[in-house]
């Protein structure tokens, strides 16, 4: 059995019982399209058939609350990655005396090359394949590899490589395979996300997909060592072993999402490849074409990365403002990330019940100057207080740029487009990740915090006003 066999057609597909009898009954009777084919239904079944937006309807669809528990899994694995490889490395490498820093940003470079290497490709060949395949096996082979770290650490324990411990090296590797199948994972789920959800949900359903990932991430970086703390005391607890435990609770976290996604139906059929398609580079080049083509969607992807590029360089300018704020030390630069990440979650919720009230392009003008205005209390708080307070109202503005335009993306790219162009988007945002995070710490060390700070808020501000030329037709 495939896992296509489950891919029946998804909860959110119309299905219309023959109109016969009630066209003659003298109810008015209407055409829509269903499977590429016009039904007759009539207005009563019309009417019953529109989708209603809020979170409710979007978790009334069994296919959607199960990619999004999936979410949740693949999600929390992501976001504590990054903890577990520094836990890893300060229990087996780190020397006495030495700073972590190089041995953690040689792991964050394995992690950002499939990024910029395999972003736009993978797109490409998400479109050709099964996306549901994808998901359910990139998930698997994830945990597989996170699985796999305590017995490559144990068999190449003391064995030294071009001046590295290979134990080491074999963490690179690992990271760096990991993130290679992130790029395949990534624009499978956006367009499995349009595939199951009606339009008019799609505002809810990224909203709540959004709420999960800030969650995610509050858990990552606030929380994230205590639980591995604890899944290591529970593992040896029950004879597991001893500082294995972490690594099962990642690795399992993958597996479980990519076992959870078995069930899932998203109604794809299975494409056969013929061997007429066109080149994988003609088909790069097409999806480039759709984006210069399209003013919408090139209007939200550029919001998208200028958003990702300021929320990238917060991340340097946050370990600063820790160092600086009397209250807190450096090292808990983290709290206040989550603290935008809060502020993400309650904008992804308040979108749900006001999101419907205004135009795309509304939201994103008001949450770009909400960002800026954000942005600018902060170049002048020397408070931890208020500076928390500035931090969740960055993070509430900027959810109303960031789901409106994903929403854009994902309701006006046609299905034969969507690998291709969320494989463009992934790739633009992970260099739109990666550039600030090399130029920003130069930045703030030549001009200092509050200077850095005005820029980003004047950023963000032009960003969102040049773009409504794009996005005014919604």
């Amino acid at each position: 059995m495939r896992l296509s066999d489950f891919d029946k057609a998804p909860d959110n597909e119309l299905t219309v019982p023959t109109a016969t009898n009630e066209a003659s009954s003298g109810l008015q009777a209407d055409s829509v399209t269903v499977n590429g084919e016009d039904v007759v239904v009539t207005e009563t079944q019309a009417e019953d058939s529109v989708p209603q937006p809020g979170f409710f309807a979007v978790l009334k669809n069994r296919n959607f609350v199960t990619l999004w528990s999936g979410q949740i899994f693949s999600q929390l694995a992501d976001k504590v990655y990054l903890v577990l490889m520094i836990a890893i490395i300060e229990s087996q490498f780190q020397s006495e005396n030495q700073s972590i820093s190089g041995w953690v940003s040689a792991i964050m470079i394995a992690s950002t090359i499939p990024a910029v290497l395999f972003g736009s490709l993978a797109g490409v060949f998400v479109d050709r394949w099964h996306k549901k395949e994808v998901l359910v096996i990139t998930n698997l082979l994830r945990g597989v590899l996170v699985l796999s770290v305590p017995f490559l650490l144990w068999l190449t324990k003391g064995q030294v490589v071009a001046n590295l411990p290979l134990g080491f090296e074999i963490l690179l590797i690992i990271s760096f395979l990991v993130s290679t199948l992130t790029q395949f994972f990534s624009p499978a789920e956006q367009a499995a996300i349009s595939m199951i959800v009606d339009k008019p949900n799609l505002l809810s359903a990224n909203s709540l997909y959004t709420t999960t990932a800030m969650g995610s991430l509050i858990v990552g970086f606030a929380i994230g060592e205590p639980i591995l703390a604890l899944a290591d005391s529970v593992g040896a607890s029950i004879g597991l072993g001893v500082n294995i435990g972490k690594e099962l609770l990642v690795g399992a976290s993958y597996a479980v999402a990519g076992i959870l996604l078995i069930v899932m139906r998203t109604g794809e059929t299975k494409q056969i490849l013929t061997g007429d398609e066109p080149h994988v580079l003609a088909d790069l080049k097409d999806g480039v074409r759709y984006l210069g083509e399209n003013q919408q969607i090139k209007g939200a992807l550029i919001q998208l990365v200028i958003l990702q590029s300021v929320i990238a360089s917060m991340t340097v300018v946050a370990v600063r403002m820790a160092e600086i704020l009397p209250e807190i030390k450096a090292s808990q630069f983290g709290f206040l990330l989550a603290a935008g990440g809060v502020g993400m979650a309650l904008g992804a919720v308040g979108l749900n019940y006001i999101g419907q009230k205004f135009s795309r392009a509304q939201l994103s003008l008001y949450g770009s100057i909400g960002v800026s205005a954000a942005l600018i209390g902060l170049s002048f708080s020397q408070s931890l207080w208020l500076s928390l307070l500035c931090l969740v109202g960055m993070g509430v503005f900027s959810a109303s740029v960031a789901i409106p335009m994903q929403t854009t993306i994902q309701s006006e790219t046609p299905e034969e487009m969507r690998g291709k162009v969320f494989g463009l988007q992934n790739n633009a945002i992970n260099i739109a990740l990666s550039l600030p995070l090399a130029l920003t710490g130069l930045a703030e060390t030549a001009l200092g915090v509050p200077t850095v700070l005005l820029c980003l808020a004047a950023i963000a501000a032009i960003g969102g006003i040049f773009t409504q030329k794009y996005n005014s037709v919604d």
